[in-house]
């Protein structure tokens, strides 16, 4: 069915978007907020209060990302204790992630914001809760997919996670904060999968039994949920209302001041003043869609932007079905023989550590960005290749390790390129816009290849698809790398020759100049 592993972005805290995509989340927000922002705007807290905040608040996502039964979900539900089929699997219940996560994206983007987090964290709890009950009690095909519709409205609210430890404290502690955070979902997520493997292989557990463990865990995430504090300000909106009542209340003393003074000067002016509706134009989004025009122009931003759209949209199809693959590679007859808990484990490990070595490349982005990202599509191609046509488990379980750890080692690179020089407002909505557009794209890859009303693909089949696109995005990244390198390598001898030209131009400007005498001698000597 899905892939059950946490993202982007996160970002992103289940296994159905792996941890290092919880994770991914908190990495953008972290960039997004790391400008330091005016002393007013500081928060005076005492150490103690928001340390013990932040402790509850990384309890809390550890405690969310534990769900036993989450890498099991497709087994259960091809399991004669679900008795669906791989098709109605495949082709109807797991597409319905992609159209709920496509239509709650922005909602949830804007009521995180305007909520102020923790609403938009106890609706993504109560969703978790829904989840579960109805993995235990739901038989028919219309209630899975009701199940898979919740799933996507708990990705979508992910943001309100990632984005919430940051009103507790100051912004000085930004950093240390995002590293507390992104360390407690990544720790939740490994002790998941850790957890539910021990279950099946060694408990010798039921689906059924494993799903009722995972509703106690979700049920007590819940109770955690409500008893978060409530930060006082968000990023847009009531950072917004905070600063038009002071400017309205400087205002209106100012103009009774002048009212003092001429009051028949202050009614000829009332009379012609703009209208109050027109004040939309200075709203935070208009301001900030306005300055996407800048952004879109600059040919790093797009490199990186389009990226995140594309390949992310073929990461998360990837994990979205991976594991119907394995369940038809490998169909095990008994439970204790399938190692999804395991597989997941040791691919949220090693995507933690290459995207921990990433923050050490230090290359010239500008000039090898493309080539990088090329090779590194190439790679995954190949490994979805490999997943697509192998019958051997053990092929596939390493080749989907090796393709999430490659994706994870750019989302760090192309994070902190795309966020290293804009405001942390217009951080947050080119992040949303890209996770938009990438959620689009996938739900029209979805329509036609996997969608029952589309070609209704085979899992196998579907996978050769995959393999095909990331081929395509590896052929246009290496024929830009050419020509960016081509156009680096041609233009520097003029550099060269300009750098020199002005080294020149510097000397004769110091040494000044000598004219000769008439016996063949200059002046100096």
């Amino acid at each position: 069915m899905l892939s059950h592993s946490a993202a982007e972005q996160n970002n992103e805290m289940d296994l159905k978007m792996p941890a290092a995509e919880a994770i991914e989340g908190n990495i953008e927000v972290a960039v997004c907020t790391s400008e330091e922002p005016p002393a007013s705007q500081s928060l005076p807290e005492e150490p103690r209060k928001w340390m013990w905040a932040v402790i509850f608040l990384c309890f809390f996502g550890f405690m969310a990302s534990i769900k036993p039964g989450e890498p099991f979900i497709t087994p259960y539900l091809l399991s004669t204790e679900k008795n669906f089929s791989r098709q109605q699997v495949t082709n109807e219940i797991t597409p319905v992630l992609t159209y709920s996560y496509m239509a709650v994206l922005v909602p949830a983007f804007l009521l995180t914001d305007f909520l102020r987090y923790k609403p938009v964290l106890v609706i993504q709890a109560i969703s978790q809760v829904v989840i579960w009950l109805i993995l235990l009690l739901g038989t028919s095909l219309l209630q899975m997919q009701f199940m898979e519709f919740f799933y996507g409205v708990t990705m979508a609210c992910r943001v309100a996670y990632s984005s919430y430890i940051f009103s507790l404290v100051s912004p000085s502690l930004y950093q240390r904060v995002a590293s507390y955070s992104r360390s407690s979902v990544l720790l939740g997520v490994f002790a998941s999968s850790v957890l539910g493997q021990l279950f099946i292989s060694v408990g010798q557990t039921s689906y059924n039994t494993l799903s009722a463990i995972s509703l106690g865990f979700v049920s007590f995430g819940l109770l955690l949920s409500l008893c978060l504090p409530w930060p006082k300000r968000s990023l847009f909106f009531n950072k917004a209302c905070k600063q038009e009542h002071r400017e309205g209340a400087t205002q209106a003393g100012t103009k009774a001041e002048l009212h003092k003074m001429n009051p028949k000067e202050d009614e000829s002016a009332a009379a012609v003043s703009p209208c109050s509706a027109s004040r939309w134009k200075d709203s935070v989004f208009v301001q900030m869609l306005m300055e996407l025009r800048t952004v879109v122009k600059r040919p790093d931003m797009r490199l990186w932007s389009l990226w995140w759209i594309f390949n992310s949209t073929g990461y998360y199809l990837v994990l979205f079905y991976v594991h119907i693959l394995w369940s038809k590679v490998y169909p095990a007859t008994e439970n204790k023989n399938v190692y999804n808990g395991a597989v997941e484990a040791a691919s949220t490990l090693l995507s933690a550590l290459t995207s921990f070595i990433a923050g050490f490349v230090k290359i010239r982005w500008n000039i090898w960005s493309e080539l990088v990202i090329g090779v590194i599509t190439a790679v995954q191609a190949g490994l979805l290749l490999l997943m697509g046509t192998t019958d051997n488990i053990w092929a596939c379980y390493v080749a989907y390790v090796l393709f999430r750890s490659f994706y994870q080692f750019l989302v760090p690179i192309a994070t902190f390129q795309i966020a290293s020089s804009l405001t942390k407002e217009l951080c947050a909505l080119v992040f949303g816009i890209n996770t938009f557009l990438g959620t689009i794209l996938k739900s029209i890859i979805n329509l036609i290849f996997s969608d029952k009303r589309g070609l209704a693909m085979d899992v196998h089949s579907q996978f050769l698809v995959y393999f095909v696109y990331f081929t395509l995005l590896t052929v246009i990244y290496f024929t830009s790398a050419g020509v960016v390198i081509f156009r680096h390598f041609r233009n520097q001898p003029k550099r060269q020759a300009i750098t020199q030209q002005s080294k020149c131009t510097e000397l004769c400007e110091v040494v000044p100049e000598v004219e000769p005498l008439s016996n063949g001698k200059n002046a100096k000597t």
